[in-house]
Parts: structure tokens; sequence; C-alpha cells
């Protein structure tokens, strides 16, 4: 399509461990070997797709989740099976055979907003997998806010997939492990698009029995949060939300100043 020739390569981290390393504030540190980097080149050219701000927000919604479909294949190989009996058509017939089927109940946990748009993919790959919501906000400078929370009040999952597009300082996704840790989750993974490596060298220093799976990681953080390059905010991006000043948030949308756009 056009937004695809149009669109620039990225930069992609390697996903061989411990040797691999970015430019900017993370430089010549190592990939921390809980996370795993996607390094398939269709990935690399979809996400690319997603950085471009010629991307529409319809295009972006389908990209988002052809990404995820991908990045939750890569992250769910670790799941288990169980041996199950089946039959299988043979004419008029049904030939008795053995299969397999998912061990563990699993239970995805999308990070409001741009979290949502990773859901439908998952719930593809997932059908009966538990949705639970909880929702994250966070001002420049400040630590994260947890606003919303559909956790149930008993664990009865054995592995949470956390849905975040976007993995800056890593202190949204700290918060939620810690939500799900408490909950009493066994097992905890966390599924990104983009992330930034001093991002991820948090995460993975203060919890390294968490796994992480994305598609690419980026050079720095910006001084108000956001990843360089990156792919601008997912949420905004996902929904066509204008860009609205921190000042003029709680205004009433007929206060606030008038966009040029």
């Amino acid at each position: 399509t056009g937004a695809e020739r149009r669109a620039m390569c990225p930069k992609t981290a390697e996903s061989s461990g411990a040797t691999a390393t970015t430019r900017g504030e993370g430089k010549d540190l190592p990939i921390p070997p809980n996370v795993h980097v996607s390094t398939h080149p269709v990935l690399s050219h979809k996400i690319t797709i997603l950085r471009s701000s010629s991307t529409l927000p319809s295009a972006f919604r389908s990209v988002l989740r052809e990404v995820t479909y991908h990045l939750g294949y890569e992250a769910t190989s670790g799941l288990t099976t169980r041996k199950v009996d089946i039959t299988v058509p043979k004419g008029k017939d049904q030939l008795e055979a053995t299969g397999t089927k998912l061990r563990e109940r699993v239970a995805m946990i999308p990070i409001m907003r741009s979290g949502l748009g990773m859901v439908d993919s998952m719930l593809e790959l997932l059908p009966n997998a538990g949705i639970h919501h909880i929702g994250m906000y966070k001002k420049e400078g400040s630590i994260p806010v947890q606003y919303y929370n559909r956790l149930p009040r008993k664990c009865e999952s054995d592995v949470a997939y956390i849905l975040d597009p976007m993995i800056a300082t890593g202190t949204t996704t700290m918060s939620v492990i810690g939500i799900l840790k408490k909950w009493g989750v066994a097992k905890i993974h966390v599924i990104s698009v983009i992330g930034s490596l001093a991002g991820l060298q948090v995460i993975c220093s203060n919890h390294p029995d968490v796994s992480i799976t994305l598609g690419a990681v980026d050079d720095a953080v910006a001084d108000g949060g956001a990843v360089l390059p990156g792919l601008g905010d997912a949420g905004d991006r996902l929904f066509g939300t204008p860009v609205i000043d921190d000042d003029e948030a709680l205004l009433h949308p007929s206060k606030r100043k008038r966009s040029d756009a």
C-alpha cells in the first residue's frame, strides 16, 4: 500500500540475548535474558507501518491486530499441553486418535486504553482466555495511578499476559506486575510491540521472573517519558483522539482552545 511504501524501516534489536545492544540511554547495556525480541522480517515491516505518521487510525488498528497476533504466537510458545482422546472423521466412520489441549488457564490483562487494541487478536489465538482490564494513567514526572481494576477476587489463572503496545520507562508495566503478583498468578508474561532498553532493564532487574516478548527495542526515552523514535501515543492513534494539553485535560471540551488541525 502507499502507507507501506512511504514508511521508513525501523531499527530492531536481535533476539540473540546478552550480546545485543542498542544506542541512546541504554548504550552498551545488554538485552536481558528473559526478553525475547522477534526478528521476523514481516513483523519489522508491519511495525514500520505502525510508526509512520501517515498511518490513519483505521489502518493503525488493523496492523496492531496483525502484529499482536504474531507476537502472541511467539509469547505462548512456553505453554504446555496434555493428551486428550478424540475421534477423526474417516468417510462414514470415526477414527480414534490422540490429540492435545492447552494445560494452563490463561488470563489477558490489557492496560487501558492502548492495550485494548491488542485484545481481539489474542482472543482469536486463545478464545477461552479470561480478559481482566486494568486502567492506568501517568502524568509527566509522576508515578502511575490505577483508576480501574476488573481482576476477579480469586485468582484461578495459571498465567497472565499483560498487553500494552509500548514500554517506555517501565514504571506502568511494573505497577501492573505488582498488582498481578498480589493477585496470586504464578506466571506473568508481557507482550508489547516496542520497548525502550532502559525500561526493559528496569523491569527485568526488579522482576527477573517475568518474561517479555516484543517486536522492537528503541534507542531512548525522552524527558517526558516517550520512547524514541517509538510510534507516538498508541491510545490516541488507535482511537483518533486529538492531543489535549495537560493544562486543559480537565476542562470541558467547549472551554478548550481550538486546534489548528
